[in-house]
């Protein structure tokens, strides 16, 4: 198993490469062309430059995230082709340079939804939090710029400000698209990339939806354990797979973490695992935790346990993290609560690993 955290680069991050570098256990980073526009292919000597960065400050690139899927893909446009076809050469760029793993997303218009990137909790730390109640009561355009008010001034994936003025126009494209249509775009993309997915051994990691359910009412479908399965079937590659992010599943109750792990028509094609904590505080409403058990509501021992179970030894890293010791970072992504995370599943690991002795 390999334990990473993920890096945004050193223009739009606030932790750098040799902070990480010091985290016991971290041998590695997840990062992206972020500055790469979705839908333009990425070049071989773009992808060597961000891995030539990495590996010296004596880290490794263990995988991507992401390669944005483009809108006209998901709605099955007619340019879909074109951007598919694009896709696959930034896949091969990647290949090229021996990266293996591309955690990937397949949400319409927005990535991650938050009503909260700063919510106050007891012990003086911030978290980021969601709230149905206040997702019913407005408007995406104000949705954005409330993301984008309370970002601290760094740009969230999946909320670029250029995507504010497409809002409106994507709103119009997805009326009338519903989660089969979208499922069987989904199905078109990956028939199209798999070629090179197994030419290169790039394990491709489908995100779950966070949260867990349709937002602004678009369709969303990768939201629970049937809805993986029923990912699994679309091409029988191993390389179609998921990461698993307990956060985004599990933001969803119904969902049983632990034995979706375990369900051997998912098992195997887990290839990547975002290990995080949530508290619920009523039905569509939870606030983002510490990784510690106790701090939220998912046991954390059994998840790991899970992932040991089925033979789990793909990369994992800890995801959102809170605000503390008075940090200023990216919502979810500093460095001090990630790396207390990092210490926390490290300790679980090893034993779950002795205890099996």
């Amino acid at each position: 198993m390999e334990m990473t955290l993920r890096w945004y680069g050193k223009d739009l991050d606030s932790v750098t490469l040799e902070q990480i570098r010091q985290i016991p256990g971290v041998t590695g980073v997840i990062s992206s062309l972020h500055k790469v526009p979705c839908g333009v292919a990425w070049t071989y000597e773009q992808v060597k430059e961000l891995k030539d960065e990495i590996e010296a400050a004596g880290l490794k690139l263990s995988g991507i995230e992401s390669i944005n899927v483009h809108e006209d893909i998901k709605l099955g446009a007619p340019t879909r082709d074109y951007y598919i076809e694009n896709y696959r050469k930034s896949l091969e760029a990647c290949g090229r340079n021996d990266i293996h793993l591309v955690c990937y997303n397949f949400m319409p218009i927005f990535d991650w939804t938050r009503t909260d990137l700063a919510m106050p909790l007891a012990d003086g730390s911030n978290a980021l939090a969601y709230d149905s109640n206040l997702i019913d009561g407005i408007d995406p355009n104000t949705m954005f710029e409330r993301m984008e008010n309370a970002s601290g001034g760094f740009i969230l994936p999946g909320w670029e400000p250029e995507r504010k003025d497409e809002i409106k126009e994507l709103f119009e494209k997805y009326k009338g698209v519903t989660a089969d249509d979208l499922m069987n775009n989904f199905k078109y993309f990956l028939d199209g990339i798999m070629p090179v997915c197994e030419k290169y051994q790039i394990k491709m990691a489908v995100h779950p939806d966070d949260p867990a359910w349709s937002v602004f009412g678009l369709p969303r479908i990768v939201t629970s354990e049937k809805a993986l399965e029923k990912i699994a079937s679309l091409n029988d590659s191993i390389y179609n797979g998921f990461t698993f992010c307990t956060g985004s599943l599990g933001s969803n109750r119904e969902n049983d973490l632990p034995a979706c792990i375990r369900n051997p028509k998912i098992a195997p094609r887990i290839h990547f695992a975002h290990l995080r904590n949530i508290k619920f505080e009523a039905p569509g409403v939870f606030h983002e935790s510490s990784h510690l058990s106790s701090d939220g509501s998912f046991d954390m021992y059994e998840i790991c346990k899970a992932l040991k179970e089925i033979g789990f030894d793909g990369v994992v890293r800890p995801d959102h993290g809170r605000m503390i010791w008075g940090e200023k970072a990216r919502p979810g992504y500093g460095l001090y609560d990630r790396a207390l995370g990092v210490a926390y599943l490290n300790g679980l690991f090893e034993a779950i690993d002795k205890n099996g002795r």
